[in-house]
């Protein structure tokens, strides 16, 4: 595992993305993807297309093999070769037991017209035309006589030679996964319900499929035309213990089958080198000839006896099975080690993105607490300002406020005055003064109890003075606002008793 990992280090980025890449669409182990890609040049591409259809051996890779595994030569007679029939390259047991199986992907019957050059059109024009003239007069000629049409048809559906090549015509060429769902509705209505689970795809796809989830691919090959296709049928593949050992869930086959009429079918007899009818061959991936092969390894001709069919596929998925289980206990590892390394990312991803949130909101409580702190300080700054204006419009308008008249003066009104602080204030003020100046006298009264001159103070720049209370008389009750206007003596009389009373917030924003 650390070799591997080194390995893994040692690629650069463009190495990492295209195993990424082939890893990701193939879920090849990595070790043995790594030297697949390096057989493949690291192009993708090309090793996707070794792993799927199977990896042909190097020539030259197997020459090196056998220069480096064979032992030294001897001096010895160049006849004795050729007199005792002994080969100087000996051939290798595993190739003379299994046969590479291709992934045969069948190729559309190309429909496009032959289009003859610009030069061979114009030599062939007049013969066209001719053609098209000698048709057109056997058509009016048919027009003119229609019986003799149906004649000549009835005449030539009786000919031999015409029937035979109706009947070897073929089928219509369809797409992989419609021919086998064909191939499935002919065989149920020729042999009846059965128990069989047939792979309702292609060839290509059920290769695949075998070779991703490491199970047996059991191809089956039958010929309508051949006198032991029914008996097989009947007597071998729909006998009830072939049904249950295909079916059983413990030897993972994945049961492919198809009729030689189909071109499908027909290029896998012929890439699988099957010589006699009926034909069943099991397909599965050998791990031992390479990490990417699929091998034949068994075959199965002719008619025989359900218990030797079942005996043959039993014996091949006996020797197979180790191998891959061996595979499977390192696919689930590696899947095991894939999980625990995305669990991590993303446990990481989490703690990362719960560190972020925190960041973020200790950010905002920051943020929130200097911006609070700054509206406190500013707040403090404007009242302050607007408490040293005030202080600066009381000393101005307690200047403009008017002495107490004598005793002596007639139009005077007495009015008492109940301050917030419960003193109670009796003075004079003239008839004519205005309810603005009782007000401003109760504003800065203050002032006028203090001991220290007051100094001269202009009025204040970009000031307007709200006063904060009403002058209220309580028998009966009668508020004496400023909006009304007016002078003392008009709203109050020559007497009046009046209390200060403070205007609320509430009532103020109302």
């Amino acid at each position: 595992m650390a070799s591997l990992d080194s390995d893994i280090g040692q690629l650069n980025d463009n190495q990492r993305e295209a195993l990424q890449s082939y890893t990701s669409v193939t879920d090849q182990d990595l070790s043995a993807a790594v030297p697949l890609l390096q057989r493949s040049q690291w192009n993708v591409q090309i090793a996707i297309a070794k792993f799927f259809d199977g990896e042909s051996p190097d020539p030259l890779e197997e020459a090196r093999a056998a220069l480096a595994s064979s032992p030294p030569r001897q001096p010895v007679d160049r006849r004795e070769t050729l007199l005792n029939g002994s080969s100087a390259f000996p051939r290798s047991s595993a190739s003379s037991t299994r046969d590479l199986a291709p992934r045969i992907v069948p190729q559309p019957e190309s429909r496009n017209l032959y289009k003859p050059p610009v030069l061979l059109s114009i030599l062939f024009t007049p013969f066209n035309l001719l053609y098209r003239i000698i048709s057109g007069s056997f058509g009016l000629f048919g027009y003119l006589f229609p019986f003799l049409p149906r004649i000549l048809s009835s005449l030539a559906s009786r000919s031999p030679a015409r029937s035979s090549r109706r009947n070897t015509t073929g089928r219509r060429p369809l797409n992989p996964r419609d021919t086998a769902a064909r191939f499935i509705r002919e065989f149920e209505e020729e042999y009846g319900s059965h128990e069989l689970r047939f792979f309702e795809d292609g060839y290509a796809q059920a290769y695949d499929l075998a070779k991703k989830n490491l199970k047996f691919l059991l191809v089956v090959l039958i010929s309508p035309e051949h006198d032991d296709t029914t008996t097989f049928v009947r007597e071998v593949l729909l006998s009830p213990e072939v049904g249950s050992f295909i079916n059983d869930p413990q030897n993972n086959i994945i049961l492919w089958a198809g009729s030689v009429q189909d071109s499908e079918a027909y290029q896998v007899s012929s890439a699988l080198n099957c010589t006699k009818f009926p034909f069943a061959a099991m397909i599965v991936h050998t791990p031992q000839d390479s990490s990417t092969s699929m091998s034949t390894v068994s075959r199965i001709s002719g008619l025989v006896p359900p218990s030797a069919f079942i005996a043959k596929l039993q014996t091949s998925i006996t020797q197979q099975k180790p191998s891959l289980d061996r595979v499977r206990a390192t696919r689930a590892e590696q899947q095991a080690a894939r999980s625990l390394r995305q669990e991590q990312e993303s446990a990481y991803e989490r703690s990362l993105a719960q560190d972020r949130e925190r960041t973020r909101q200790r950010r905002e409580a920051e943020a929130a607490k200097l911006r609070a702190e700054l509206e406190a300080t500013s707040r403090a700054e404007a009242a302050k300002r607007e408490a040293q204006k005030l202080e600066e419009w009381k000393m101005w308008r307690f200047q403009q406020i008017a002495p107490e008249p004598a005793t002596d003066v007639k139009d005077v009104s007495r009015i008492s005055i109940r301050m917030p602080s419960g003193d109670r204030i009796v003075r004079r003020f003239r008839t004519d003064t205005r309810l603005e100046d009782l007000y401003a006298f109760v504003e800065c009264y203050d002032l006028s109890q203090r001991d220290i001159p007051i100094p001269t103070f202009a009025k204040p720049a970009d000031y307007n003075h709200h006063y904060k209370f009403n002058m209220v008389s309580p028998m009966p009750r009668t508020v004496y606002d400023l909006d009304s206007g007016g002078n003392v003596g008009e709203r109050i009389g020559k007497s009046g008793n009046l209390i200060v009373e403070p205007i609320l917030e509430d009532e103020d924003e109302d």
